[in-house]
């Protein structure tokens, strides 16, 4: 068992290993033997266990917590404001190995924030997001928390996947995912996939004569993760 989780791991690092500014990979199922750390719009802080999540259509419709005490409170995506959760099992291997690469960025960041993404959690924050002509409120992890400066990129967890790899029947890692909730600066998150990125391009990353000049002939999907991290790098 020792010498399989190792292959699986050394298999993980050398996949992951030639994305150094990567989004992270979305995490499904959470620990709850791990505390979360969630604040609510009202400016509450609620510190738990997470006992239950209920989705629809992959989307969070309601979060059962349980405190040491056995207490459960219920919340729904509107009454949080954002929180840290830790993902359990493969989800939690797959994720800190790759994270590995990019471990360096956090190093000098001291924040609270900073330090429960070093720890392994995942950061979740409530959002609008325009679905169909409609505004909505969601509850959606954030999958570029270390260069998320001027434009957010959102798990979505109904998006198809190209490849990845697999070991014994175990998805050890996901391939390219076709589709993410992207919100530039206050505006309203809005879902992109990879057959209509090229579409959406100059607005997603317009008015930035660095990135334009860097990436005029570069607009494919499989670079998306490289220019997200240089727009957030250069053109604030």
């Amino acid at each position: 068992m020792i010498n399989r989780m190792l292959t699986l791991g050394l298999l993980i690092i050398a996949a992951q290993s030639m994305n150094a500014q990567s989004f992270l990979d979305g995490a499904y199922r959470f620990s709850g033997t791990k505390e979360a750390y969630v604040t609510l719009n009202t400016g509450e802080t609620i510190t738990s266990f997470v006992d239950d999540i209920k989705r629809k259509k992959g989307l969070i419709r309601s979060i059962e917590l349980k405190d040491a005490a056995g207490k459960k409170t219920t919340l729904s995506p509107e009454q949080v404001k954002h929180m840290y959760v830790a993902p359990t099992g493969f989800d939690n291997l797959s994720r800190a190995l790759d994270d590995a690469n990019t471990i360096s960025r956090w190093d000098e960041d001291k924040s609270a924030h900073a330090e429960y993404i070093k720890q392994g959690y995942v950061f979740f924050e409530t959002t609008e997001v325009m679905v169909k002509k409609k505004k909505m409120t969601m509850l959606l992890q954030l999958v570029n928390p270390g260069f998320a400066n001027g434009i957010k990129v959102y798990f979505d967890p109904m998006a198809a996947e190209t490849g990845g790899l697999a070991v014994g029947g175990m998805q050890v890692t996901g391939g390219d995912k076709k589709s993410f909730y992207f919100k530039k600066g206050d505006k309203t998150a809005v879902k992109i996939s990879k057959k209509n990125y090229e579409d959406e391009f100059s607005g997603l990353y317009g008015g930035c004569d660095a990135f334009k000049k860097e990436f005029a002939k570069n607009k494919k999907w499989s670079q998306v993760e490289k220019h997200v991290f240089f727009y957030s790098e250069n053109c604030q």
